[in-house]
């Protein structure tokens, strides 16, 4: 028998853990109350004066592999938030469920045969036992799936809004601006009453058009497309890939199959209706700043001016460019196209070069068609990515065709260069080498004429393009001179000459693009969308909701060459005619009709869009969300939040919400865009989906490449006793990075489960740093948080008997002055999300406490009890059970500080002469100066230095007197 049979064991917090979560799950601990609903508690609302907080995680994928430790770090973050604030006595929603459509478990369907709905749901079953084993405090009424119909039912129908919606940028909001999404709905009524005009103006109206021409009138406007689309086609997964599903080298990431540019017809989501709002609305959340910074790069708005080259021998043809720097316009001695610019081809003269044309500009082909062609060709084949990088070797060739700087006059010739992207701007630039560095490398590769618009300052190298400010040079005409302006004066007033000139005008254009939603696989929401003979698309009435996703015999997009780029999808769907095929009565008085339905999927991004608003009211069957619900949990708030600028109101949205950096671009900006449509439409209050955002960092873990400077299972690896480290008796090196599948170095949770426990887990990795930055993985170090836990089991528990040790009695002052100033400084940490500051407060105290001659006062222990609950909830729990408490204690009250125990009997007041430190006393904190200084002056280190006498004594009490001799 174990000398100490009740000593605080991994195999005891087993026990513990298990049977607390138990109770938990079985008393419903964790269900927050709803004001209305399926689930209305009102006098569960009333019973929360101090309020409601909507605290949550990014929806999780459920991988095959489950969890790993660097998973969990949000997951407890986040939870120890909630049962914090549970304890100030709010009424807090926190819950989990998972973004369960998605390629993985759809390239397993296709290998094996296996449903990736079976797939998915052992994943889920997984990854809910490792997090109901970490604790959490989750409402598991609503852990949703997106896979399940109940759910996508209302994926579909926000589809269906965005649908049957269009923007109307001259409707006012109520924030004052103009500009909001509008149902489809108005627009025919404003065509058909003449209020609004329409766009062809040929005598007829809205009745006297036929049912094709009215549709692509209203296909035109609607905030959801259909339209012939360049894409990255790949052939090999059967599907369109997304920017960042491609990887530098233009293969997929998942199968690292070739990826190719395509014209397809493709859903498309117009988001950059709203790339104003989406950038202008971040300064009304509370995020970091480096997120805001990301967002609004990948909007990309900029101001400038829109500006026409005429084309040599093309009357009436023009090539439009959009520039930031209208200023620079003088200094254009040559304009670049994307190799897919529609222009390209009427630029290029039938037979050989040109007069004018210079060797280098030609690529040695022997004309300007041939070497155009080849040059396209080989552009094709490369990413955009590898088109944009830095410190690439700039390559084109001349069109051969010319264009006319419209400032100058001047001639310049037009070359075709891989450099710019059709998807951004016009897909042409005017090319101002003096001021842009790859226009300077271009007209260096290229022998072209380089002129400063802009005066370098003196120290400038002249063999270098000036990116900098300054006044203008070189830049007049017969009509205008911009010479001596600077930038901003400048680009007015060239501004204000081209458009009184009509050759150009004032713009703002945008990086962002419109959202490519559809994938041509089988494991992703169908679209709820039918199709009739005249390809006029319908949305499915909403009462036949949800378009069910039918079983089909074969998971695989079918492609015959996965090398092929012109191969063609054919998505598994479409081979389901029954399901394809459809009479339906759309209730539009023209009866039952035969229509095809979408064979296309959404993406996964569609279910992770709003997941957020359904753990609102998961059981609610009528509506999306209760409103009543979403003003409760998500409603504006009077104040705006910290940090807004002054006149901005409160967004509303989820109080907080943390997940990893790497999805707070294009997750944040496709929820915020779909929030805002339901927000213009009437849906939500909020007209934000996450008021306040936090990104947690990374844990890293030791990693190791051998030879071949391949990745190895770091489990594996052995350390020598000299610091080597070897696999399989092969040297390896160590590096430190994120961990997960692709570089081997996994841990699970389960293994931390097992050997420490679930609590000193949690405590460990709060305890790590700061929760936003990156942090180190070891499992060595895990020991000290089980220490700690060891040592409050001790402080409580006999380990021998198993009875509680405390004392009733009164605390004396010295332990009363550490306990309240803990209770008053973790207070202060768990609102500020600084877990390892508190967790170090807390282990201070838990040292005093020990060392307290005989057993620890109750009032001490009862109340580092409750401070530690939030980070440790399961211990925390059985020793307030211990203590003689029935009931959890995940809504006891959290300790309050008295404010009498938080003034510091002593302070150390520090002693300079002049400026430098001679002495440090020890002095009552309520000291008076003129006592102060006496005590200084008669300090012997002080003392020795002022022979001469003193000039001046200056007295901060209690903690500061500096000196001047004499």
């Amino acid at each position: 028998m174990s000398q100490t049979p009740h000593r605080y064991t991994a195999a005891l917090a087993d026990q513990i853990e298990l049977s607390w979560q138990d109770r938990w799950e079985r008393e419903g601990t964790f269900h927050a109350a709803n004001p209305a609903g399926p689930w209305a508690d009102p006098e569960g609302v009333a019973a929360h004066p101090e309020g409601h907080l909507l605290v949550l995680d990014m929806f999780p994928y459920p991988s095959g592999a489950g969890l790993h430790v660097g998973h969990p770090l949000g997951y407890i973050a986040t939870d120890v938030v909630a049962r914090y604030n549970r304890m100030l006595g709010k009424n807090v929603l926190h819950c989990l469920g998972y973004d369960a459509f998605g390629l993985p478990a759809e390239q397993y369907a296709v290998q094996t045969g296996q449903h990736p709905r079976t797939t998915t749901e052992a994943n889920i079953a997984i990854m809910a036992r490792q997090l109901r084993r970490l604790g959490l405090g989750h409402d598991d009424r609503r852990a949703i799936r997106t896979i399940d119909p109940d759910y996508y039912r209302w994926t579909q129908w926000i589809f269906l809004q965005i649908f049957n919606s269009w923007y109307d940028v001259d409707a006012p909001r109520e924030d004052g601006g103009t500009g909001r999404a509008r149902p489809i709905a108005d627009l025919v009524e404003e065509y058909r009453s003449g209020r609004r005009p329409l766009p062809a103006d040929d005598g007829r109206g809205w009745d006297d058009l036929s049912h094709v021409e009215r549709a692509d009138l209203l296909d035109a406007r609607r905030l959801v497309q259909s339209v012939e689309a360049q894409v990255n086609w790949c052939p090999g997964l059967g599907t369109v890939l997304a920017n960042e599903e491609v990887t530098n080298e233009g293969r997929s990431d998942r199968g690292n199959f070739p990826v190719f540019k395509r014209n397809l017809r493709q859903w498309v989501m117009r988001i950059t209706e709203y790339a104003d709002r989406l950038a202008d609305d971040l300064d009304g959340v509370d995020w970091p700043e480096k997120v805001k910074i990301m967002q609004r790069n990948w909007i990309g708005r900029s101001q400038g001016a829109r500006v026409t080259f005429p084309v040599d021998g093309a009357a009436g043809t023009g090539i439009e460019v959009f520039t930031t720097r209208p200023d620079t316009l003088f200094g254009a001695t040559f304009m670049v196209l994307a190799p897919e610019h529609p222009l390209v081809d009427e630029l290029v003269p039938e037979g050989g070069w040109p007069e004018g044309t210079r060797d280098a500009w030609t690529g040695g082909a022997g004309s300007p068609g041939e070497a155009v062609a080849a040059y396209r060709a080989q552009a094709a084949a490369k990413t955009d990515l590898e088109r944009q990088a830095e410190g690439k070797e700039k390559t084109g060739v001349f069109t051969g065709g010319w264009a006319t700087n419209p400032v100058t006059g001047t001639r310049v010739p037009v070359f075709v260069a891989d450099y710019v992207l059709m998807g951004y701007g016009t897909g042409a630039i005017m090319a101002v080498p003096a001021q842009d560095e790859r226009d300077w490398d271009f007209a260096t590769a290229f022998e072209l004429p380089v002129v400063r618009t802009v005066q370098p300052p003196a120290d400038h190298d002249e063999s270098t393009a000036f990116t900098g400010d300054g006044p203008a040079i070189n830049s007049s005409n017969d009509e205008i001179s911009l010479d001596g302006l600077g930038v901003a004066e400048a680009k007015e007033s060239i501004t204000t000459w081209l458009e009184g000139k009509g050759l150009g005008e004032g713009a703002v254009t945008y990086k962002l693009r419109d959202w490519l939603f559809a994938r041509q696989r089988y494991w992703g929401e169908p679209f709820p969308v039918l199709f009739d003979e005249d390809g006029i698309a319908y949305g499915v009435p909403e009462d036949q909701l949800p378009v069910e996703l039918p079983d089909v015999p074969d998971y695989s997009p079918r492609t015959y060459d996965p090398d092929d780029a012109g191969s063609e999808p054919e998505p598994p769907l479409a081979r389901d005619a029954d399901w394809v095929s459809v009479e339906l009565d759309l209730g539009d008085g023209r009866g039952p009709r035969r229509f095809r339905r979408d064979t296309n999927v959404m993406p996964q991004w569609a279910g992770s869009c709003w997941y957020y608003l359904r753990y609102l009211d998961p059981a609610n069957g009528q509506a999306l969300v209760d409103p009543e619900n979403e003003r409760y949990w998500m409603g504006p708030r009077p104040e705006p939040v910290a940090g807004a600028p002054a006149g901005t109101r409160d967004p509303g949205g989820v109080d907080l919400y943390v997940g990893g950096v790497e999805h707070a671009v294009l997750h944040l900006l496709y929820a915020r865009f779909w929030h805002k449509v339901l927000h213009d439409l009437g849906h939500v209050s909020s007209s934000e989906p996450f008021r306040t955002y936090f990104s947690q960092g990374y844990i890293q873990a030791a990693a190791y490449r051998d030879a071949r400077d391949q990745p190895v299972e770091a489990r594996e690896v052995e350390e020598g006793p000299d610091g080597t480290f070897t696999w399989q008796g092969q040297p390896v090196t160590r590096e430190f990075g994120k961990i997960g599948k692709s570089l081997k170095n996994m841990v699970s949770p389960d293994e931390m489960y097992e050997t420490y426990g679930a609590d000193t887990f949690r405590l460990y990795e709060m305890g790590l740093g700061p929760l936003e930055q990156s942090k180190p993985w070891d499992t060595r170090a895990v020991v000290g948080p089980q220490r700690f836990l060891q040592r409050l089991w001790r402080n409580v528990v006999d380990e021998e008997s198993g009875e509680v040790t405390v004392v009733d009695g009164p605390l004396d002052d010295a332990t009363a002055a550490v306990l309240h100033r803990t209770i008053d400084a973790v207070r202060a940490d768990y609102a500020g999300l600084g877990f390892n500051t508190a967790i170090a407060r807390l282990t201070e105290l838990n040292n005093a406490l020990t060392k307290i001659e005989g057993a620890v006062p109750r009032e001490a222990a009862e109340a580092i009890v409750l401070m530690v609950a939030p980070l440790a909830p399961h211990i925390a729990e059985e020793l307030w059970s211990r203590l003689g408490h029935e009931g959890s204690l995940a809504h006891e009250a959290f300790p309050q500080a008295d404010p009498s125990r938080l003034v510091e009997e002593t302070v150390t007041c520090v002693v300079q002469v002049r400026g430098k430190v001679k002495d440090r006393l020890e002095v009552p904190s309520d000291i008076g100066e003129d006592e102060l200084r006496e005590l200084a002056l008669a300090s012997p280190k002080v003392a020795s230095l002022l022979e001469g006498g003193v000039r001046t004594v200056v007295v901060r009490a209690p903690k500061l007197v500096n000196v001047v001799p004499a």
